[in-house]
């Protein structure tokens, strides 16, 4: 069983640098492209997929339906793979946030894992929901399992997985819009 994690397409956000998280903002024109695009290849046969898994934001949503159109299977929302909840700093690009919020940036920068932004939550506290929901994903399907979510989800996942800094998380995971990590699921639950 392989678990497919794909990010969401553009949104107007992304092109703006703005800082997402919880907050819904929806597709733009390219972000429905490159979903379109990414349906196509797994649809040619790049991927075998028996289900998809999507979050609940608007942008993961609509990829999700897009690929599962392609695809012939229909989506299903998965508690806990939401993007990470980045509080008062959502909407503000990173430098905004290093301008405004000097200290409480500091803090979390240096102990992102487990700081928590103002009202926002901690890299760890993102692990915590999302772990077992992507086990619950698991435990019901027997197939490969595409799951659309977000950056940060992934990141936070992928240094989990391979016990890297979560630090370093942007560094050594990183996936753009419509992008796609393949995951060993006895991965996770052997972790």
């Amino acid at each position: 069983m392989k678990l497919y994690l794909v990010r969401h397409g553009e949104t107007d956000w992304n092109i703006e640098s703005k800082i997402q998280g919880q907050t819904d903002i929806a597709l733009n024109e390219r972000g429905r492209q490159q979903a379109e695009e990414f349906a196509a290849r797994i649809a040619g046969g790049d991927y075998q997929v028996d289900s998809i898994y999507t979050s609940s934001k608007q942008r993961a949503l609509e990829t999700a339906r897009i690929i599962g159109a392609a695809l012939k299977i229909e989506p299903r929302i998965q508690p806990g793979i939401e993007e990470i909840c980045l509080g008062k700093w959502e909407g503000y690009t990173w430098k905004q946030v290093k301008e405004l919020f000097g200290e409480e940036y500091r803090l979390w920068r240096d102990n992102r894992r487990y700081q928590v932004p103002p009202m926002g939550e901690s890299y760890q506290q993102l692990l915590d929901r999302l772990l077992p929901a992507i086990r619950d994903i698991t435990r019901k399907e027997k197939g490969n399992v595409l799951v659309v979510t977000h950056s940060a989800v992934i990141m936070t996942l992928m240094s989990y997985v391979y016990d890297t800094p979560f630090e370093d998380m942007a560094k050594n995971y990183k996936t753009g819009n419509a992008g796609i990590v393949e995951l060993d699921v006895d991965l996770i639950k052997n972790n």
